[in-house]
């Protein structure tokens, strides 16, 4: 089970509930659910405090609620959500708090109740501005919710961020680097570029696969990523990872957590957790998951929502450490090479570091190595070759 005495400073809450679900979209997220909504609530809730009952008191540097929509999450629950974490943990006095707001489904009444909840950060998922685009993959929102959105929260929010996604169908060279051109002048502070990724069992996949959806070729997404790493660098947006960019001291704390392999919390159906040695997935049914708090009394109870729950051998530590390490700016330090690898396997590690720096995918100073614009946008296939 996961060790509720772990050192946790970060905690994960799921809102599953969306208006509608995107064609790319393979999250546990559910559309025309919402009667659940408040039942949903007090299971989440009653999880947060049997949690709480036995977790180590610690101050929690940063909370995320994502989804699913947590937009959509009603006001009077969620201010009964915040009370509750502020009954059952110390928050932190700078905790980065940071919900998950899609554009359309907004309104100045919930804008007021996030900044009462004492929210510091909205992740907003723009995506594209191409409303044409967006309604083929049904997502329903207008390049006018997101401008309106924006003109209404910078005031009261101390970071807007906001993503897009690279490779959308429809989408030409020209008009992805006129939104890049166009976004740079929102007051935000963070931002994050998504490739699009065919996930199986979507709608996207069987429109691919059928040949009715015609996607960009690897070398063109290639391009016009470094394109884009350096145009926001320009303007003031410091690549820290593969996928976001932000001014400097706007970085994502709690992304972070997760890069760096730290222990975080996560509450709700599909939720994940970390306790620095085993990983852990709650059930993703929602049936399933509301009978399985409902019916808990303990911490020991709650047992019974994981799904998933692994402990991870030395290799699969070593692999996560490779992979998220070359995710971030920084890189990989050697000496955490040195400590993982025999002296054979460090030859041939070494001789492929040597082959990428050829290549321009990778730099060295000898005390670390990490990826170079260009290597970050063939990432996946780096870690790949590394490993094997």
């Amino acid at each position: 089970m996961f060790n509720p005495a772990c050192d946790v400073a970060s905690l994960y809450i799921h809102w599953p509930f969306c208006p509608y679900k995107c064609h790319f979209c393979p999250f546990v997220a559910l559309a025309s659910h919402d009667e659940y909504m408040e039942q949903y609530h007090a299971a989440l809730t009653k999880e947060i405090r049997l949690y709480g009952e036995y977790a180590q008191k610690r101050p929690i540097e940063t909370i995320f609620f994502g989804g699913g929509t947590p937009s959509t999450y009603p006001s009077d629950l969620l201010l009964d959500t915040f009370g509750i974490l502020n009954s059952t943990f110390e928050l932190a006095e700078n905790c980065e708090i940071t919900l998950e707001v899609n554009p359309g489904t907004v309104t100045p009444e919930k804008i007021e109740a996030w900044t009462k909840a004492g929210i510091t950060r909205l992740s907003i998922g723009v995506q594209s501005l191409n409303n044409q685009v967006l309604t083929s993959l049904n997502r329903h929102q207008k390049a006018a919710d997101v401008l309106e959105l924006i003109d209404a929260a910078a005031p009261r929010f101390e970071v807007l961020s906001i993503d897009l996604i690279l490779g959308l169908p429809g989408i030409s060279q020209q008009e992805w680097e006129e939104l890049i051109q166009q976004v740079v002048t929102w007051p935000i502070k963070h931002l994050s570029v998504y490739f699009l990724t065919v996930h199986e069992d979507t709608p996207l996949y069987y429109g691919v696969a059928r040949k009715k959806i015609n996607l960009p070729t690897d070398d063109a997404m290639v391009t016009t990523y470094e394109w884009t790493a350096c145009m926001l660098e320009r303007h003031g947006f410091m690549q820290y990872e593969v996928s976001n960019f932000a001014k400097v001291g706007y970085e994502s704390r709690h992304n972070s957590v997760y890069w760096k392999r730290l222990p975080y919390k996560g509450f709700g159906m599909g939720a994940c957790s970390f306790d620095g040695n085993s990983r852990f997935q709650s059930e993703k049914n929602l049936m399933s998951y509301l009978n399985s708090v409902e019916s808990a009394n303990s911490m020991q109870d709650l047992t019974k929502l994981s799904i998933v729950a692994e402990t991870l051998t030395e290799n699969q530590v070593w692999i996560e450490q490779l992979m998220l390490g070359l995710r971030q700016k920084n890189g990989l330090a050697w000496d955490s090479v040195y400590k993982k690898l025999s002296h054979s396997e460090l030859m041939t590690f070494e001789a492929k570091i040597a082959e990428f720096i050829h290549l321009g995918y990778v730099s060295d100073n000898k005390i670390r190595f990490w990826l170079t614009t260009a290597g970050r946008a063939v990432e996946n296939e780096i870690v790949v070759a590394l490993l094997q």
